[in-house]
């Protein structure tokens, strides 16, 4: 009876358990992350979707890079038992580690973009030819797919900022799938925003990075193996 009773499955080990502890990691997670978002995502709600506020939109997208990265990283080592969940502190764990080196990434990424949606949207004043405007938005789609391999890179490992731009190039022709499967994320993303609005977008932060941690995989575990001791 007491070896039976010894083997038997514990509080919180069971299906249902699991289930409850990944819905509530994901509600937490996702109030978090509307939290830190939420300086840049009130005044981007309310901006006119005009031309003219490109740069103002791609400041107050400023704070949802690291706001992103910690809800990678809460995501990434998220506890399956219900009695050992801490969501929150993982969350602010990763936000504080994470905050610095993200936004190496992030507003040199943002001003980039910000810089090609001004041209593009700007074609006849700039005087640019259609045919390098395609070549604007293909160099930004790279340079897009490039800054997020750096963002989860950042948020699950500890590497300096050149050495993380160097792996998310690599990367990049390295797993294709990943590369295939970040752009599909996007291209759900922007539908997401064109369709309705930033808000909805911020709403389904959390099932994002859940997605964005699971088609990043084959990166993650080829860097844990091949670049960390």
């Amino acid at each position: 009876m007491s070896a039976t009773t010894g083997t038997g499955r514990q509080f919180g080990e069971g299906p249902l358990s699991r289930v409850a502890s990944f819905v509530y990691t994901l509600l937490v997670v996702e109030l978090l992350l509307v939290a830190t978002m939420l300086p840049g995502l009130a005044v981007l709600i309310v901006l006119d979707r005009d031309a003219s506020n490109v740069p103002l939109a791609a400041a107050c997208a400023l704070p949802f890079g690291p706001a992103l990265s910690a809800a990678l990283y809460a995501l990434h080592h998220r506890r399956q038992d219900l009695t050992e969940l801490a969501p929150a502190p993982a969350f602010w764990r990763g936000y504080r580690a994470n905050a610095v080196g993200v936004l190496k990434i992030w507003a040199p990424w943002l001003a980039f973009v910000t810089v090609v949606g001004v041209n593009l949207t700007h074609l006849s004043v700039a005087g640019i030819p259609r045919w390098w405007a395609v070549l604007l938005v293909v160099v930004a789609v790279v340079a897009t797919l490039c800054a997020v391999n750096a963002l989860v890179i950042t948020s699950l490992f500890t590497f300096r900022a050149v050495d993380v731009a160097r792996l998310a190039c690599y990367f990049l022709v390295r797993t294709p799938s990943v590369a295939l499967g970040n752009a599909g994320l996007l291209a759900v993303a922007a539908t997401v925003t064109v369709l309705s609005s930033e808000a909805v977008l911020a709403l389904a932060g959390s099932l994002l990075a859940l997605a964005l941690l699971r088609t990043s995989q084959p990166m993650t575990t080829l860097v844990r193996e091949q670049f960390t001791a």
